[in-house]
């Protein structure tokens, strides 16, 4: 249970996810939306990089989100951030500002100032959960067979 503290009590299998939600974030949902799926499904290490170096405004807000949900993670959950993997990134429209531009014959045209909600659910990268408890258990074994062949070579010096 110490392990893996993103499991439920209940049902080992069972992870909790780890979220991180923005509101009202002024930015259309459609322009943060195609953003996001540069980044859904990949590393949240790799996610990190590529919003960093991606040069829209939707970039930007979600980089802090997924940011926030790497620390509470690492914070949290005590999870590593090179096992982290993107479950899902949701955005979904926000309130819209409605606001109007005058035109000729006293008409007015309308202008939506969309917002949108920012939802990344993160969980564990199953792949590098196992080859990290492969490393450990080679690096174990390693150190107990060194432990085993120093007292191996004494026993033979006192021997002879």
């Amino acid at each position: 249970m110490e392990e893996d503290s993103l499991r439920h009590k209940d049902n080992i299998n069972h992870y909790i996810p780890v979220k991180a939600i923005a509101r009202n974030i002024r930015i259309s949902p459609k322009k943060a939306n195609l953003v996001a799926g540069l980044v859904r499904k990949k590393k949240a290490q790799e996610a990190l990089d590529i919003l960093k170096f991606t040069p829209k405004k939707a970039a930007k807000l979600l980089y802090k989100v997924l940011h926030s949900a790497v620390a509470n993670a690492e914070n949290n959950f005590k999870q590593k951030k090179d096992s982290l993997i993107i479950k899902e990134i949701v955005v979904t429209e926000g309130p819209t500002f409605k606001r109007s531009v005058p035109v000729s014959r006293g008409r007015v045209h309308p202008i939506l100032k969309r917002n949108a909600h920012i939802t990344v659910t993160l969980g564990l990268d199953e792949k590098a959960e196992e080859q990290a408890k492969q490393k450990k258990e080679k690096e174990s074994k390693e150190k107990e067979k060194a432990k085993a062949k120093p007292k191996a070579k004494q026993s033979k010096k006192k021997t002879s």
